[in-house]
């Protein structure tokens, strides 16, 4: 076996593990961050050529790679198209991203309304990063994101949910419209 390889199995199992350790999750995050990097890193061990595919009507493609019964610990690859992306979002749970190809910009907001509207929102940016090949943003539950591809090729990331996010009752956000909305994703597995 390879030293400097690293496959998805190999990172399922130390998640796990963190994750069967601590309850903290700024302290899971922390563990899994080098983990992730890890495996971005050794991703001639896992990337095959069908993860560049993408949803042309969602503007990314997003590859099943593990996700336990029970829907916790899933790892997914995200092929985000040229100039697409995903609108403001959250996840449900905690989120480790580590760039494998290509840059992605992520744009960081945080609500500011007082949520007594179902269906309302209103957010502020706060932030942003691009994360490219060997970069990864950590994003605890309740931070919101959008994702954009500004490139004029495919960019591939891999990303890390202490849930997996179609089962974790997420939104998405409309800045313009100020609503909030079901956020469900196509999955390939």
């Amino acid at each position: 076996m390879d030293a400097n390889r690293y496959s998805i199995p190999e990172l399922v199992a130390d998640v796990k593990r963190v994750c069967a350790q601590f309850d903290d999750e700024r302290e899971i995050i922390s563990k899994v961050r080098p983990l992730a990097l890890r495996a971005a890193k050794s991703k001639d061990s896992w990337v095959e050529d069908r993860m560049y595919g993408a949803n042309a009507t969602q503007g990314f493609g997003v590859h099943l790679l593990h996700e336990e019964p029970d829907h916790s610990v899933a790892v997914l690859a995200l092929a985000w198209l040229p100039n697409r992306g995903a609108p403001p979002h959250d996840h449900g749970t905690w989120a480790v991203v580590a760039g494998v190809q290509g840059p992605e910009k992520n744009e960081f907001f945080e609500r500011v309304d007082d949520r007594s509207r179902t269906g309302h929102a209103e957010l502020k940016k706060i932030g942003e990063k691009v994360c490219g090949e060997g970069d990864v943003v950590a994003l605890p539950k309740g931070l919101i994101h959008s994702v954009w591809n500004e490139s004029d090729s495919v960019s591939l990331s891999l990303h890390v949910y202490g849930k997996h996010v179609n089962h974790t009752g997420r939104s998405q956000f409309d800045l313009q419209k100020q609503t909030e909305m079901p956020f469900i994703v196509k999955v390939e597995s």
